[in-house]
């Protein structure tokens, strides 16, 4: 089992090197991965499920405890990250499906992977992990509504199908997974630990899919894709972190909103676009996914070093004093 958690411990904390490695690979030799979109939708479920085993009721009680930090970042999310993916589709010139690729995963509620940014930015992890849990539950009304409000005018869409989908890949994993760890307490502890090999391993799964799928198109209009995913992440994080100075929330309260806006769960959009719209809509989230495994750590390093140099000034200033 220690073998297990040091396997997995290193491919969690080397999981943009993995996602990029296979995006890479699934490009040049698509057809050794394209196998692997029938398996997109379970892949999901099992990466929900365990984000469920490592949530707590503390997760949930700590939304009521500090509901103000909460809500500006669940609205922070569920308002900024739409509305920018809108701007940028709307003034640059993409095709339908890519503008509705673009809109689905801004309006997908943050992933597991901001928490473990926070964490590393010295940022306040519980906070971040709670706007998660709250984000993701109230995802399968707030997701759909949000596709169906800013995506309706390029492809059809169906915000009640899209809802069953989320309840089913989302909502209904997540309850297991916190039903399993009630049930099951300190049995279920050693498994968590493996969670973050799972994750690394569907997430990569996914990415593969789609960019095994939409090789031709990416090759044809894959730079201008990941200019607008750069865009919307870069502008997300830093209208997050704009958004914590302003409501006057705590410095470390900043980063987690700012790292919780700007990262999706870039899994679920691709696994709704995969399922709801053409292949080319699940694009924009698979290159989310890479970028934001590349661009998150520099966030986070961007904030300590931040931190670590107001830290040395203050101890500058009392040594003077």
């Amino acid at each position: 089992m220690k073998v297990l958690e040091r396997v997995s411990s290193f491919v969690g904390s080397t999981f943009a090197i993995w996602v990029v490695l296979f995006a890479v690979l699934s490009f040049l030799i698509p057809s050794g991965f394209t196998w692997l979109v029938a398996y997109i939708t379970p892949l999901l479920g099992i990466i929900m499920f365990g984000m469920g085993l490592t949530l707590s009721a503390k997760d949930f009680k700590e939304a009521f405890k500090r509901p103000k930090e909460v809500a500006i970042g669940v609205i922070g999310q569920f308002m900024i990250m739409p509305l920018l993916a809108f701007t940028l589709v709307t003034l640059l010139p993409v095709s339908k499906e890519v503008a509705v690729g673009v809109i689905l995963v801004g309006c997908c509620p943050g992933g597991t992977s901001s928490n473990v940014m926070t964490y590393l930015s010295k940022g306040d992890t519980a906070l971040s992990v709670s706007i998660t849990a709250v984000s993701t539950i109230l995802a399968p009304f707030l997701t759909p509504a949000l596709i169906y409000l800013f995506a309706s005018q390029w492809l059809e869409v169906s915000a009640g199908t899209l809802f069953v989908s989320i309840v089913q890949i989302v909502l209904v994993p997540i309850v297991l997974g916190l039903i399993v760890k009630a049930l099951l307490k300190d049995k279920v502890e050693a498994g968590v630990k493996a969670i973050p090999l799972v994750s690394v391993i569907g997430i990569v799964a996914i990415v593969a899919a789609v960019v095994s799928v939409n090789h031709e198109q990416i090759a044809e209009t894959g730079l201008l894709i990941f200019l607008i995913v750069v865009l919307h992440n870069a502008l997300g994080y830093l209208i997050g972190y704009w958004l914590g100075k302003v409501t006057k929330i705590g410095a470390k309260q900043q980063k987690a909103v700012s790292i919780e806006v700007g990262m999706q769960n870039s899994g679920l959009g691709a696994t709704l676009a995969a399922a709801h719209f053409n292949p080319l809509a699940a694009v924009p989230s698979a290159i989310f996914s890479v970028w934001h495994n590349i661009s998150g750590p520099i966030v986070a390093t961007i904030f300590r070093k931040q931190q670590e140099k107001e830290n040395k000034s203050d101890i500058d200033q009392s040594h003077s004093a």
